[in-house]
């Protein structure tokens, strides 16, 4: 359930900056506050699209009970939650540096949006990692 509700978060944060760029949508915050430019959008946008690919994946041998993501594996889990806990960090890094650079950016300014979906990511991939490591375990 939590992983669903991690995924379905990523999918909004795709769809809105989807709908800010191509579809031209006011309502929401403009493309520079959903973007933080490392990687230029026309890459970006596959690469979320595949993300969410492999979570839906994930979603449905998770529904079936079966399949090689959600069969425990205690190493994956470890690795997955030891991944989980140094990107979470990096960006925490990555928010505190942007915010002591940037002032006017704090709390939900321009370039918050990136960076707190990385968090969802993160948390995300620790959820799984703790599946892996506590079904394992059971």
């Amino acid at each position: 359930m939590v992983l669903s509700v991690l995924a379905f978060l990523f999918f909004l944060r795709v769809l809105g900056q989807a709908l800010v760029a191509f579809a031209g949508v006011t309502v929401l915050p403009p493309m520079a506050e959903w973007y933080s430019g490392l990687l230029p959008y026309p890459l970006l946008l596959p690469a979320q699209i595949a993300i969410l690919t492999v979570q839906t994946w994930i979603f449905l041998q998770g529904a079936r009970g079966q399949g090689v993501l959600v069969t425990p594996r205690p190493r994956l889990g470890r690795i997955l939650i030891v991944l989980s806990v140094v990107y979470f960090a990096a960006m925490v890094v990555r928010y505190a540096i942007t915010m002591s650079w940037y002032p006017e950016r704090r709390w939900l300014g321009t370039g918050t949006i990136p960076i707190v979906f990385h968090w969802v990511l993160a948390t995300y991939l620790f959820t799984l990692g703790r599946h892996h490591a506590r079904s394992a375990a059971a």
